[in-house]
């Protein structure tokens, strides 16, 4: 599942990576490639949600590598037609491809961690986070994919582009058959248990300020490391090396670290880790920005599959839409913040545009104040702990 993740998720950075190549060799206007990536992005998002509501009524196994061969052929597409409509028809097609994958291999990788784990939840995080990790991954490597195959054949190679997809297929048709049992009888509406949607909102408030955090830092960081330490370009690209990379190290541990610690506090750990580092990077100066960029990409990544089980957690009867929200929607929203943080760039400076992203993840850790780690169906309700080892 995690392979099958990340041959899939490499469609997700593959689209930007694809508008140089479209200004340089069609023309378009800037506008116009921006709004490649943004029906791209839409798409995907709001749609996961829908996918994951149908997938909480029936189950949908059959929906992983069709899905993945969807957002395949929609990138692979988008180098062939010559029109911007037809571009943006290609790029929503993969788009709908990406956001019907999430929800059922979310379920369908969960069934597959708690299995692995004994099916308590023990080993499940750490499994949930070798999934987030794929994810991760694939977006990680389609720049270097979409230079590869574009770089050198120009967009008329753009069809060996789904190369990738027919792999993560492949890949996921076997996952889904060897998790298939654990699948169909995992929880559908009207499963046991009842929704806690309090807790699931104030997650996902939590998970929407996080994900402003990460869309800011990865527009800014390298503008301003080169801008406050003087090195220049390779400067900022190792600011943001440092950001991604750190994710790979982050989200595993997140899986490690909650099997061991609790969920709950794991994920409160990790925003208030974020609030001290992100207000280190703007008020440190020197090469020491870099180290807090690194515990800023922690406190990033170390929840970052904790907030998908947590969702199917506290939704026990709508699994489906909790994965659409948390690994979709919650997180795409920072997308449409990032005009509001580079107009105030614009009106003032780098420094004072990366203030707000000190006081998000202290909002998103109000948030999950009182939240409480939710108990799945069948499961032992957890003694407390003694005041000390609570505070």
């Amino acid at each position: 599942m995690s392979l099958g993740h990340a041959c899939v998720d490499v469609y997700q950075g593959a689209v930007a990576a694809l508008v140089p190549f479209f200004v340089a060799e069609r023309a378009y206007t800037y506008a116009a490639a921006s709004a490649v990536v943004l029906a791209a992005s839409l798409v995907s998002s709001v749609v996961q949600p829908l996918f994951g509501a149908l997938t909480d009524r029936w189950a949908m196994p059959w929906l992983l590598p069709v899905s993945a061969l969807a957002a395949g052929a929609g990138v692979a597409a988008s180098g062939v037609g010559g029109s911007p409509a037809l571009t943006l028809a290609a790029v929503a097609v993969s788009g709908v491809g990406v956001a019907a994958y999430h929800p059922e291999a979310a379920r369908a990788a969960r069934a597959a961690a708690d299995g692995a784990g004994g099916g308590g939840g023990g080993g499940g995080n750490t499994g949930m986070g070798w999934f987030a990790l794929g994810g991760n991954v694939g977006f990680a490597l389609a720049p270097l994919l979409v230079a590869a195959v574009v770089g050198t054949g120009g967009l008329g190679a753009s069809p060996l582009l789904v190369v990738p997809a027919v792999v993560g297929a492949v890949l996921c048709a076997a996952a889904t058959r060897a998790t298939k049992a654990r699948v169909e009888a995992g929880p559908r509406t009207g499963a046991v248990g009842s929704d806690d949607w309090g807790s699931f909102l104030r997650l996902s408030g939590a998970l929407v300020c996080r994900s402003i955090v990460f869309v800011g830092m990865s527009a800014f960081v390298p503008l301003y490391v080169r801008e406050r330490t003087g090195g220049g370009d390779v400067a900022g690209t190792a600011a943001l090396c440092v950001l991604y990379a750190g994710g790979a190290v982050g989200t595993l541990a997140g899986g490690r670290l909650a099997d061991r610690y609790g969920r709950v506090a794991v994920v409160r750990w990790s925003y208030t880790l974020t609030v001290l580092a992100v207000a280190a990077v703007v008020l440190v100066p020197g090469p020491a920005v870099h180290l807090f960029v690194a515990l800023t990409s922690a406190g990033l990544y170390v929840p970052f599959s904790l907030h998908v089980t947590l969702g199917q957690d506290f939704l026990p009867r709508r699994v489906g839409t909790a994965s659409g929200v948390t690994l979709g929607l919650a997180v795409s929203v920072g997308g449409l913040a990032a005009p509001a943080l580079g107009a105030l760039a614009d009106a003032t400076s780098l420094r004072t545009a990366l203030v707000p992203l000190v006081a998000l993840p202290a909002l998103g850790r109000l948030l999950l104040c009182g939240l409480r780690e939710p108990v799945r169906p069948g499961e032992p309700v957890p003694a407390p702990l003694p005041r000390a080892a609570s505070t």
